[in-house]
This record gives structure tokens, C-alpha cells and sequence, in this order.
């Protein structure tokens, strides 16, 4: 009795409310409640991304899904920061409301290099759709991308700016004249997670953004979908496309810069033919790709997964992945780490054996490692940080 008594306390002192939000201690995993469906007049809350500012402040993005949990339909983009390392959230603010059109695939990303903007830049480059992506795939409207841009780290923002034309291949001339390309891509999605900036070598301060899309008319297993990414030079002025990846449906990725200066890129399989994922290594800082590597040590169901670079002394540096670690269902969300540039990776450690989808990963102020990510069958999306001891012990 008294052995039982001592774990009920323990569990009330590990279950907490702070400033209204649900934390749980649960071993060595420390998890908030960021987004729970049907507060603040959302009906459902997916496609987290989250960065962390220059102060140290975390910026976790969703959309913010009006009606219900359809990929399409009355979306905005919306915003909650912590101040504290992820242990309490300030209130959601709306960054970009798209009517009752959609507004997602939040990609942001900070921008430390512009002489102009000493304590950094923030890039939230997004994607807006007037109707379903079946209808998109079939040349009936045409996705465009857009980006605002924050200089006191996500307060206030500015106008947005379209860069379709520049970053895209649409032939819908009807929708604006701008868009008459003989590629006709046509589906078109951000990352969605976070965008990254260059921090090595002759491509230092790169804005890098991976992206998908569709091209043509809709082909059987998705093999019309192909993963790209764009990329800008001079902080946002302009911006080109990189070559596709040679892998007839790549769609959803994320990418991250190796020790050696290199980009790799880590894609979905939307065709299915495998179900592990795709890699990309580009020597030319995401221009060109050389060929696609099957990454047999990385199952997944069909999902997003996030990629990011973590240091754990001084001149080492590691890669971490999550994914929901399954081939049959998004379940089991896990987190790996790889030691040679994205060559092999750990078995990993399980943050939820349970349903767990979208996923993005940062590296707090204090070093612990988190992940903002999609939990049970897309009820909530939920903040869960641990340490990289922990993750390879």
C-alpha cells in the first residue's frame, strides 16, 4: 500500500497544468500540449514546424484547420512561442489567414547573415491552394508559394510576397499570366518543417527550402510527384529551383547540412514501392542531387519526417531523424541518430508507441533536444523534449 501510494504522488507530482497546458513526465521524456483540436475555434491542428529564434525562444507552427481535419478547406497558419524551453506556451497567434481558402506547409527559417538585420530575419514560406490537391493534380487551380518575413522574432510581420513564379513551374496562365511554364507542375508543397541556412563553405547563408511537386497529369503511385527544393543567395530577394531528385514519387522532405559542407536530403516515398526512405546527398549546397540511395535502416509508413543536426561537445557533430518507425502505420514515433553523415542510424528511441504522424525536431537553448509532433490519430500535436545522453544510452 504504502509502495502504491508513493507512485500516485509521484504521478501527481509529474502530472502538472501550466498556464492551462497538460505536462507529463514520463521517464526521461518531458511533453506539453502545444495544439489540442478544438481550442481557439479550430476543429484540428496539423503540420507542426517549429524553429528556435536567436534569443532562444521556441516558434512551434501549425495549421490551424477550421472545419475539420481535411487536407483542404478553411486553413490558416498559426503560432504559439516559449519562452522557457518548451515548458509553457504563450498564446496562438494567427500569422497567415487565407480566407476560407488554405494557407499550410509552414516551412520557417532564420536568417542570421544579413548585415541588415543583426539580430536575424525570420522566413515563414508557406503554400496557398483554392481547392483539394486531387483537383490541383488534375489542372483545375494551381498551388502557389509565398513567404512573410519577421524582424523581432515572430511579434509582427510583413506583408506577404509571392515567389510562385520563381520557385514553381505552373501552366495556368488563367490564374495569373506569370504562370505559362511548359513543365506544368501542378501539386506543390513546402518541406513541411523547418527551411535551413548554410552554414559552411562557399554556400555560407543560403536560405535552403525543400519542396514536392506534381507535374502532368496524374500518374498511378504518385510517380508524377517528384522532390525538389529552392533556394535563396541574397536573403530572400530572389530565389531558384534545384534539380528534381532522380526517384519518380519522392514527395515530403527534409534536409540538413553534413560535416563536410554537403546537403542531404531526406525524402518521403509517396509511390510506396518501398517503404523506407529516400536519401540525397547535393555537393553544390541543394543545386543538383547525386543519385538516390534507398535507406533500408529507415522504415516508414508514407509520412514527413524531420531532420536536424546536433553538436554534443565541441567538434563533434551528429545527425537526428524522426519518423513514425513503422511500414504499416504511423505509429511509434522514434528519433535516430546517425554518426557519418546519414550513411547508418541507430535503432533509435521510441518517444510514442502509440499514433504518432508529423513530426518536426530543434535543439533548445538549454541543448535538450526536442520534437514537436502529431499524437494520437491527429488529436493534438504535442511538445516532447529529452536529452542526447538519454537518446544514445
Amino acid at each position: 500500500m504504502l509502495r502504491s501510494g508513493f507512485f500516485f504522488l509521484l504521478l501527481l507530482v509529474n502530472l502538472l497544468t501550466l498556464s492551462g497546458e497538460t505536462v507529463w513526465q514520463t521517464g526521461p521524456i518531458t511533453e506539453t500540449t502545444v495544439f489540442q483540436n478544438g481550442d481557439n475555434g479550430y476543429q484540428c491542428y496539423r503540420i507542426p514546424a517549429i524553429v528556435k529564434s536567436p534569443d532562444g525562444h521556441l516558434l512551434a507552427f501549425a495549421e490551424g484547420r477550421r472545419k475539420d481535419c481535411d487536407d483542404f478547406g478553411d486553413i490558416d497558419l498559426v503560432l504559439r512561442v516559449s519562452t522557457d524551453n518548451g515548458r509553457t506556451w504563450g498564446p496562438l497567434r494567427v500569422v497567415v489567414d487565407n480566407g476560407n481558402a488554405q494557407a499550410g506547409n509552414p516551412a520557417p527559417v532564420f536568417d542570421l547573415t544579413d548585415p541588415a538585420f543583426r539580430r536575424g530575419r525570420f522566413f515563414l514560406i508557406y503554400n496557398t491552394g483554392i481547392t483539394s490537391e486531387n483537383n490541383v493534380r488534375k489542372g483545375e487551380a494551381v498551388r502557389e508559394v509565398w513567404y512573410k518575413t519577421s524582424a523581432d522574432a515572430g511579434q509582427t510581420w510583413s506583408e506577404a510576397v509571392n515567389i510562385t513564379a520563381q520557385v514553381s513551374r505552373p501552366n495556368q496562365p488563367a490564374a495569373n499570366p506569370a504562370y505559362a511554364f511548359p513543365e506544368d507542375w501542378r501539386s506543390y508543397a513546402n518541406t513541411p518543417g523547418h527551411a535551413l541556412q548554410l552554414q559552411k563553405g562557399r554556400y555560407r547563408g543560403r536560405l535552403f527550402v525543400p519542396a514536392n511537386h506534381s507535374a502532368g497529369p496524374p500518374q498511378p503511385q504518385f510517380r508524377d510527384y517528384r522532390a525538389h527544393g529552392f533556394y535563396s543567395d541574397d536573403h530572400g530577394k530572389t530565389w531558384k529551383i534545384s534539380l528534381n531528385i532522380d526517384y519518380p514519387g519522392s514527395n515530403e522532405s527534409t534536409a540538413v547540412e553534413t560535416s563536410d559542407g554537403n546537403l542531404l536530403m531526406n525524402s518521403r516515398n509517396q509511390s510506396g514501392d518501398v517503404k523506407n526512405r529516400l536519401l540525397s546527398v547535393s555537393k553544390t549546397g541543394g543545386e543538383s542531387w547525386e543519385p538516390v540511395r534507398i535507406a533500408h535502416d529507415l522504415p516508414d509508413p508514407v509520412c514527413q519526417g524531420s531532420l536536424i543536426e546536433y553538436q554534443p561537445r565541441r567538434g563533434q557533430r551528429v545527425l537526428l531523424f524522426s519518423n513514425p518507425n513503422s511500414q504499416t502505420s504511423r505509429t511509434n514515433l522514434t528519433v535516430r541518430v546517425s554518426t557519418d553523415d546519414g550513411k547508418s542510424w541507430s535503432a533509435g528511441k521510441t518517444i510514442h508507441s502509440g499514433p504518432s504522424a508529423y513530426s518536426d525536431l530543434v535543439v533548445q537553448q538549454d541543448r535538450k533536444i526536442g520534437v514537436l509532433y502529431e499524437k494520437d490519430g491527429y488529436a493534438k500535436i504535442v511538445y516532447a523534449q529529452f536529452t542526447y545522453e538519454w537518446l544514445v544510452k
